[in-house]
């Protein structure tokens, strides 16, 4: 009987082993939701026909003409589309770079302002004349693309400025039509 009983004991604790070793299990879902949005990106892109931009590929590029006279020679991706009595005019080409993401917009609307007041000097995108008291349209209908599309950035100097460094910062911003 001793022997049953010791065996009995046995075959339980073989039998209830694997049920104390075994790890606790815990189950659960989690729900995810996202809400996508659409967007569009805004970088500058050098033009091969023009100045090499400073940051090209980036949204805070810049772009510097050189040593620019009403006559002489050009640094290389400057032209100078006129010169008359009272002034001459300098440009470049570059790029205007606008991709878009998620989104059914067919074209953007680019618009372009000087950050500082220039009371001397004509500041120029694609042919528009800009200024720092409000936004001015470039294009209503800018195609959206990674190489960008190409806008001469144009300054006319009159011959009454004096020689010396002339800067300023042109804000830029797209809208998704």
């Amino acid at each position: 009987m001793k022997k049953a009983t010791i065996v009995a004991v046995a075959v339980a604790v073989a039998i209830m082993t694997p049920a104390l070793c075994s790890a606790q299990t815990a189950s659960g879902t989690l729900a995810v939701t996202a809400n996508v949005q659409g967007s569009i990106s805004l970088t500058f892109v050098s033009n091969a026909g023009g100045v090499a931009l400073g940051g090209s590929g980036t949204n805070t590029a810049t772009l510097a003409f050189g040593n620019v006279s009403a006559y002489g020679a050009l640094p290389a991706g400057v032209t100078r589309p006129s010169v008359t009595a009272n002034n001459f005019t300098i440009q470049t080409p570059f790029n205007v770079s606008v991709v878009k993401s998620n989104s059914s917009s067919a074209n953007f609307t680019l618009t372009a302002q000087l950050q500082s007041a220039d009371a001397t000097n004509t500041w120029q995108v694609g042919g528009v004349t800009i200024t720092n008291s409000s936004a001015t349209n470039v294009t209503t209908t800018g195609a959206y693309g990674a190489a960008g599309t190409a806008f001469n950035m144009a300054l006319t100097i009159p011959f009454a400025e004096a020689s010396g460094l002339i800067s300023n910062t042109v804000n830029f911003s797209a809208t998704a039509n």
